[in-house]
């Protein structure tokens, strides 16, 4: 199920250290629905058609610089008629200070103003990519991921199949784990998935037959990531003898989150394979891959190359 999710002006104010000029009366109940900001251009002239009140408003130099040429009854109705749209906050850049007129109007309709001396490209860029992680759409999935070699590998299977048991394994070999039995995933952008942990249980692993261990503890703090980007999903499922397995490595397989293609592996196990080995070699495979390197292509075109010249002799 994909939640869609929403984040307290509040805490976009402490994040970026912003300077309440206003501070409305449902200030700690606003909250941020999307991504995007708008800098109010053509609204100031009168303009509002397709106007996104929805929207965090940002005026820098331009926006205030025009405003301070028009008469004080033209300002005072330009800001009654912006505020009125009630948006969640009006953010002034570069250190300018609004106006009497304009803490009135906001004061008038109940709008949060801040400031900041933040340069206006600078701070739109910073509070797009903070909202774009904050209120992207994610999903929660069963499983492990583990950072190897740099690659964030997901771990899928049935319960008890030996998920944690294998990341430990990888811990034990110098990799880092990211996330044991729930993997909150992100949407970032249209190519990027970034998973993390639940804070609850962030650090924890679970060990059947041993209990909940705190791997940060046990194996140190480099033993762990906060969030990493997903770059390969592996199934693992029991050996099936009557069930055909892909041995050449040919057909590339995906499976879909989010909308996000995901490259995917299927991994038969039995005692006495060496899951994290064959881990790791999936990851090194997987990176070999994204920078155009295929084993099992030129494996192939060797093959045929070497019947092709018996055939001809």
């Amino acid at each position: 199920m994909i939640d869609t999710y929403s984040i307290a002006l509040r805490t976009l104010v402490e994040k970026l250290n912003l300077t309440i000029a206003f501070q409305s009366t449902d200030y700690n109940s606003v909250r941020l629905t999307v991504e995007d900001v708008a800098r109010p251009g053509l609204q100031l002239a009168g303009y509002f058609d397709h106007f996104e009140p929805m929207r965090l408003q940002i005026m820098g130099n331009v926006e205030m610089s025009y405003l301070s040429k028009l008469s004080p009854q033209d300002r005072a109705v330009t800001y009654d008629r912006l505020f009125s749209y009630k948006f969640p906050a009006l953010l002034i850049s570069r250190g300018i200070q609004p106006d009497e007129l304009c803490l009135m109007m906001a004061k008038k309709h109940n709008v949060t103003v801040l400031s900041t001396k933040d340069a206006t490209g600078t701070l739109i860029t910073n509070i797009i990519s903070f909202l774009s992680s904050a209120l992207a759409p994610r999903i929660t999935r069963h499983g492990v991921l583990v950072e190897v070699y740099g690659e964030g590998i997901l771990l899928m299977g049935d319960s008890g199949i030996g998920k944690s048991e294998a990341a430990v394994e990888l811990l034990k070999r110098g990799h880092r784990l990211i996330a044991d039995d729930a993997v909150e995933i992100r949407k970032i952008g249209n190519t990027t998935l970034i998973g993390t942990a639940p804070e609850l249980i962030r650090n924890y692993i679970e060990l059947r037959g041993i209990g909940i261990i705190n791997v940060a503890k046990l194996f140190g703090m480099g033993a762990v990531r906060t969030e990493n980007e997903i770059n390969l999903v592996v199934n693992i499922v029991p050996w099936n003898t009557q069930a055909v397995y892909d041995r050449l490595g040919l057909e590339d397989q995906y499976t879909e989150i989010l909308g996000i293609k995901v490259p995917m592996n299927t991994i038969p196990i039995t005692p006495g394979r060496n899951l994290a080995m064959i881990l790791e070699v999936a990851a090194m495979n997987n990176r070999q891959k994204k920078l155009g390197y295929n084993s099992a292509l030129e494996f192939t075109e060797q093959i045929n190359k070497h019947f092709d010249q018996n055939i001809g002799k």
